[in-house]
């Protein structure tokens, strides 16, 4: 499912604000990652990649232009094949998140990254996107919080080591306004107490070593020492 309606948004005084944050975050975050294969699920209008060095950059999805066209739940990439993936606000938009989230674990190497890009509900925005019921994007979205999708991921065997959000103006629709009240992202973000309307998370595959179970031969050999005295009173007696 495209979101052309999100690309929309994008363009608008609020998504410009968003997406100067988000920029920002994965470039410092996608720069680190090294490998073969970097992949960009959704926005394609957008690159999210740019920072990033590893030589095969592709963008996927099912519309806009993108390198490899295909859906979000039905990947067309071998498992383990690829070492970075960029999720761009596609699981709130879509009706199986689970799905994504179980494929892109599939397609990465042991190691690889994924960086998520979210809506948080907690938030000012996300009071916006409980309350408003005009259908535009992005408030009809089914925002996910960081918390509960450091669960799914942790289910799936990902650990998260790096999370931010930012963005906690409220949800102005003039420039003016949200240039006004940028003063709320810096200084102590704790003095505010408002958490960010979108966050940035990064986590990592972990793929834990097996342990190899062998017999306890020690044990065998011990056994059949036991047995010789006995056969040596046995050949005694005889004589």
């Amino acid at each position: 499912m495209s979101i052309p309606g999100l690309e929309g948004w994008l363009d608008s005084a609020q998504g410009r604000y968003v997406l100067e944050w988000e920029a920002g975050r994965v470039d410092a975050i996608v720069a680190d990652a090294f490998g073969f294969n970097a992949l960009q699920l959704g926005l394609p209008h957008h690159d999210f990649l740019r920072a990033n060095r590893i030589p095969m950059r592709q963008k996927a999805g099912d519309g806009g232009p993108v390198d490899v066209l295909c859906e979000f739940t039905a990947l067309p990439f071998a498992s383990g094949s690829t070492d970075l993936v960029v999720l761009p606000h596609v699981l709130e938009f879509h009706a199986d998140a689970h799905q994504i989230l179980r494929e892109i674990e599939r397609i990465l190497i042991p190691e690889g990254q994924l960086v998520v890009l979210g809506f948080n509900p907690l938030s000012l925005w996300g009071l916006r996107n409980r309350y408003d019921r005009s259908g535009c994007f992005p408030w009809h979205g089914s925002y996910i919080s960081m918390m509960r999708l450091k669960d799914w991921l942790k289910l799936l065997g990902f650990e998260v080591d790096r999370g931010t959000a930012g963005c906690r103006v409220p949800p102005w629709e003039q420039q003016a306004w949200l240039r006004r009240w940028r003063f709320m992202e810096g200084g102590d973000q704790r003095w505010w107490g408002l958490p960010g309307g979108v966050y940035v998370l990064r986590a990592i595959k972990r793929t834990h070593a097996m342990r190899l179970i062998t017999p306890n031969w020690k044990k065998n050999a011990v056994a059949s020492k036991a047995l010789r005295p006995v056969a040596q009173k046995e050949s005694h007696d005889r004589q």
